[in-house]
Order: C-alpha cells, then structure tokens, then sequence
C-alpha cells in the first residue's frame, strides 16, 4: 500500500527501507501512554487524559516540543490488539479519555483499535496537517478534536514547519472536523465530550500570523461553535525556530486581539507553562 494519508501524499510503501516522510512505517509506534494533566482543563480534569503519545510526524515544526519523537526515532512498535488493550488500561486508571496525539499516519491501525469503542470519549490531537479523506474515516469514533491551527503564512509555515501548504490543508481539516461534531458540547463537570477545540501557539515576533489565525476562527465559526486555546508556551530549543520566549507584552496583545474579536469561549495561558518540564518524558510508559 503506498501512503496517502496526510497532505503530503508522499506515495512510498513505507516498510523498512521507505519510511515515509513521516519517519515510521504502519505499525503503531508508541513512546508514551499514560495520564497526562497538561492538556486544557476540559480534557485533563481531575483524573488526566489518558494521552498515547505516537513517534513520528507530517510535519517538520522546527519548535516541536515533542522533537523526541516526532521524527520517529523513538519509541515501541506495537500490534492492533496492544494498542487496543493500552486504551482499555488507560480507562481502566481513571481517563477522562482516550487522548491521541498526533496519530494521523498511523490511521489504519487505530481505526482498527477503536472497535470496539473505548467507553470514554476518543481525542484525535494533532497538528492539524490532515486530509480530508483521511478525517473522513474517523467519522463516528472520534468525538472529540483538538487540532493546532499554527499559521495563515504560507511562507512562515513553509519556513518553520517545510509545509506550505499548511493554512489550506489546516482550515479544510478543521472544518470537516467541525462537521463530524457539530458545536462543542461539556458534560456536568465541566469536560468536553463532543466537539473541537482549536489550539494556537503564538510565536515571538510573529503576531501578525497570529492574528491572522484569529481573523479567521472569528469569520468562520459562530459563538458556541467551537473552543479556542490560545497557548503562549513557546520554549527554544535550538532547532532553528525563535531564540527566544515570547513576551509578556507580546502575549498580551494576541489575548486582547482574540477578546476583542468576541472569541470568548476557551483559554489562555500563563506564561510561565513555557517550561521544557511540562512535556513529558518519552520513556516506554504503560507501553
């Protein structure tokens, strides 16, 4: 089967010798499964998000946080019936859900895992380079999205993620994926269970893409539609992304912009999560 998964449609076989730009072949590769309770408090809770960290990545994000991993490098290769049973562990600790976290090239497998369902609601986390196509198929076992939504510059995102084509393949990811949930939904306790949230990392010296980001979450989705988590973690790390954290100011301007907009539903952040200890360490847990 030659890959056509995400936007890239790199078209290899993807076995050993022809990984895919994605760095890994089909077979899930997991470098983590375990409660995590850094994520938004509507998924972590009071329990944790029962997070599957998956090894390797469409994209090239040179500030990727979970560098690590992303380029496939790390982590356990692990049958449909493994990943199947990680699920059922998770639930069985207390998640709130199951939390997936960028496993787009591994769609197959999970799709595969998912049935039967897991009780609790199933969380596709990604960085929001998806096709359409490929979305299609999780229709009915993902209830709810969390997509980044990191750039409307074709140039910047062609710069720091090698993607230009992100801001496209991202708003039609995002709106499919609205189409599938419809309007976000919260239970009782203040947890989302059905619907999309999208996420931005403002990036220093680079507001303009930020608020261009906004413009466009604002134009398209009415109030209730969907959440919106505008992060401000931005840590260096080397790679070639900016040298430095963003501002106070900085951070301060992107909030007022996104109020000012009437995107009042979802969360901002403290600067001080910009910190390389809230991502977790990529060991084999509850793999």
């Amino acid at each position: 089967m030659l890959c056509s998964i995400c936007p890239r449609k790199c078209g290899v076989s993807r076995d050993a010798a022809h990984p895919g730009f994605c760095g890994v072949g089909w077979e899930p590769v997991v470098a983590r499964a375990a409660l995590h309770f850094w994520e938004e408090p509507c998924v972590s809770g009071t329990r944790g998000s029962g997070a599957v960290f998956f090894a390797g990545c469409g994209l090239r994000c040179v500030f990727c946080q979970n560098h690590a991993i992303s380029g496939g490098g790390r982590g356990k290769t692990v049958s449909v019936d493994r990943l199947r049973e990680i699920f059922r562990e998770l639930e069985e600790q207390g998640a709130h859900n199951i939390n997936l976290v960028t496993g787009s090239h591994f769609l197959p497998a999970i799709i595969k895992a998912l049935d039967p369902p897991p009780g609790v609601p199933v969380v596709w986390n990604s960085g929001g380079y998806e096709a359409v196509p490929a979305l299609g198929a999780l229709e009915g076992k993902v209830q709810v999205y969390l997509p980044d939504m990191k750039y409307m510059d074709t140039a910047l995102a062609e710069r720091l993620s090698g993607a230009a084509d992100y801001p496209a393949a991202a708003r039609a990811a995002i709106l499919e994926m609205f189409r599938q949930t419809g309007p976000y939904r919260l239970d009782g306790d203040g947890m989302l269970v059905r619907g999309v949230m999208i996420r931005h990392l403002v990036l220093p010296g680079e507001l303009d893409n930020t608020f261009s980001v906004l413009d466009w979450i604002a134009d398209t989705f009415k109030p209730g539609d969907v959440l919106v988590s505008l992060m401000g973690q931005y840590t260096p790390n080397g790679l070639g992304g900016p040298d430095r954290r963003l501002t106070e100011a900085e951070y301060a301007r992107a909030c007022d912009y996104m109020a000012a907009l009437g995107l009042l539903e979802g969360y901002t952040q403290e600067l001080s999560s910009a910190e390389s200890e809230y991502t977790p360490p990529f060991d084999g847990t509850g793999v």
